[in-house]
């Protein structure tokens, strides 16, 4: 016994302060990052009555886009995702959905909605694809942009990878099946494209939690906070991570990582970088890295920018079984990238890329969770063993904790002040309530799933996808005609 106090002694003595710094200096971080947010997302709002989106949306001089969505299983969804892409407003643009071998009827519901049929060309392959192509299909309507390519099941990297070889316009969008984009989405994101034709490369768009909202038509008309605590939470999440998060990053200009449900690439970019990569877990995030290390090594400019205003809306994992399998994937995903780009860690060559954000992700995103856990477990057992000091506890709690939630509060706050999408005060303080929630099992069943990730990537098991429930989008049509089938049937 007195063995194990001395060497828990000495394990104290050796992490306790520099415990309580990671906690500081991680939760400071973020509080600076919302700081960078905010004075972007002032100088974007002062900007935007004279963006000239309206002339860009009547313009036909603007970049044609791909928009480019995998899809499988989505037959809850896809009509109305499609729906929600083909209307969006911008004067060129086409749809191009890749059906990866579904087992339900996702391509017999496009076939049948939009009526098409069967289409003869040729599909150059400018980036090798896995999955054999079944055959493509095209809208009979000349006025409907839509093309659909049915192949084998090889996964949402190969899948895009197929529609980028299709596609014909200069700029190309990756969107998930089960997201609906605002409307004037395309506009906004290709922004920087125009300003800065030469450098920008890539743009990502905010990415929100659809859950507890309101569709009518494939469009968000209501925004609202889902029932269930976990997507609550994760509405937090979204907005704290995807939004302040990476604004603040594209502020530092050192954006590392665009949502795969929401990136715009430069369509020759996209092609000498060789598309996304089917073996990699975390392929936009590796993506966007390889591009990063392609225009550095050749010496060229370029921007990667992340534009805060326009949403896509998805629908995010509404228990804990199906949101385990995510983060356990996505924390997997963050190892496998790291660990392949660690040659840029803190090389000067690689500007701020390399000597801040890939630091910042090392220390602040793949470790947090074993230190977390480490902390949770050492001080209450140091507590009982008489061997830490009741105020150093205290002050521990206070900067994991208090300082954690303080932030989510300060994140909430920028957001609304900035966006003001949740019109009900209900819905504020749902989201207030699921910022201090977080904190007290959620988080630390997290950081878990995350732990999970990492040793299942070591052992080099095979990677966990799992499926993805769909309860479908909440139209308001659909609810409307559903009710009136239980009043008929009564």
């Amino acid at each position: 016994m007195e063995i194990a106090r001395g060497i828990l002694t000495t394990i104290f003595a050796i992490v306790a302060w520099p415990m309580l710094l990671y906690f500081l200096v991680i939760n400071t971080s973020y509080l600076v990052l919302i700081g960078l947010a905010s004075t972007n997302f002032a100088a974007y709002l002062r900007r935007t009555f004279f963006s000239g989106e309206r002339a860009v949306a009547g313009s036909p001089l603007s970049l044609g886009i791909s928009v480019v969505m995998p899809a499988y299983n989505e037959e809850m969804v896809i009509t109305t995702s499609v729906r929600s892409v083909l209307d969006l407003r911008y004067p060129d643009h086409e749809v191009i959905v890749v059906n990866d071998g579904s087992k339900d009827a996702t391509l017999q519901k496009l076939i049948e909605t939009f009526s098409l049929e069967l289409d003869a060309r040729e599909v150059p392959e400018r980036i090798p694809v896995r999955g054999a192509l079944r055959g493509v299909w095209r809208s009979n309507d000349p006025a409907i942009p839509l093309t659909v390519v049915d192949k084998e099941n090889s996964g949402r990297s190969d899948s895009l990878n197929a529609g980028i070889n299709i596609s014909a316009k200069d700029l190309v969008v990756m969107v998930d099946a089960d997201s609906l984009i605002d409307p004037d989405a395309l506009l906004t994101v290709s922004k920087p494209f125009a300003d800065d034709p030469e450098n920008v490369v890539a743009t990502g768009g905010v990415v929100r939690a659809v859950n507890g909202c309101r569709v009518s038509a494939g469009r968000v008309v209501q925004v609202g906070m889902p029932k269930e605590m976990v997507a609550r939470i994760q509405v937090v999440e979204y907005l704290r991570a995807f939004l302040l998060g990476r604004t603040g990053w594209s502020q530092l200009k050192a954006l590392i990582l665009i949502s795969g449900a929401f990136g715009m690439f430069r369509r020759d970019v996209l092609l000498e970088a060789g598309g996304l990569d089917p073996d990699c877990i975390g392929e936009d995030f590796e993506l966007v890295m390889r591009i990063h290390k392609k225009m550095i090594d050749s010496k060229r400019r370029y921007r990667v920018v992340f534009v805060a205003e326009p949403v896509s809306w998805t629908e995010v994992p509404p228990n804990l079984t199906v949101l385990a399998r995510q983060r356990r994937r996505w924390h997997r995903g963050l190892w496998e990238v790291l660990s392949q780009y660690r040659g840029m860690t803190l090389n000067p060559r690689y500007g701020r890329v390399g000597m801040i954000a890939l630091p910042f992700y090392w220390l602040f995103e793949l470790i947090a969770p074993a230190l977390e856990l480490s902390g949770l477990i050492l001080v209450p057992l140091g507590l009982w063993l008489g061997l830490v000091d009741p105020h150093y506890a205290l002050l521990l709690l206070l900067v994991s904790y208090v300082y954690a939630i303080f932030v989510s509060l300060v994140a909430l706050v920028v957001e609304e002040a900035s966006f003001h999408r949740y019109t009900k005060w209900r819905d504020l303080w749902a989201c207030i309530f699921a910022a201090i929630v977080e904190n007290f099992g959620y988080r630390q069943l997290t950081a878990v799933w995350r732990l999970q990730g990492w040793w299942a990537a070591l052992r080099g098991s095979a990677a966990e996808w799992g499926t993805m429930t769909r309860t479908g989008f909440a139209d308001e049509r659909d609810a409307a005609v559903t009710a009136a089938g239980e009043r008929l049937s009564r």
